[in-house]
């Protein structure tokens, strides 16, 4: 295993190709949101993956089975878990949303954040 540290472009030759996706409709509850992501890295064994990701404004039902860590480049959110407790994150904000987390995530003002996700293992 190399110790060296992995850089990631961000423009030009390397850098990843942007995916552009519509909410499913069983998972919109307000709005249209349309994501970007470009994600820069997928590593340890296709459980990890980095990169940017972007939303414009809605609410989505969000269900995770996965840990995220995520830092607001601009933007501002609404997190709120089922049971009603709520997080409003904005630009500068980092935090892990941790496996089990479901409720909805509400992009107040388009939000573009730096992702790192880290999926379970296989059964």
């Amino acid at each position: 295993m190399s110790t060296d540290i992995i850089l990631l472009a961000s423009s030009g030759a390397g850098a990843p190709k942007v995916a552009v996706a519509k909410t499913p409709p069983e998972k919109l509850v307000e709005g249209n949101p349309v994501t970007q992501t470009w994600n820069a890295f997928t590593g340890e064994d296709d459980r990890l993956y980095c990169g940017i990701w972007e939303s414009s404004k809605g609410t989505v039902n969000v269900s995770y089975d996965e840990w995220e860590f995520c830092h607001f480049i601009q933007g501002e959110a609404v997190l709120t878990r089922e049971d009603g407790k709520s997080w409003r994150l904005s630009k500068g904000d980092a935090f892990i949303i941790p496996a089990g987390f479901k409720g909805t995530w509400e992009t107040v003002r388009k939000v573009k954040k730096h992702y790192v996700i880290l999926m379970p293992k296989a059964a």
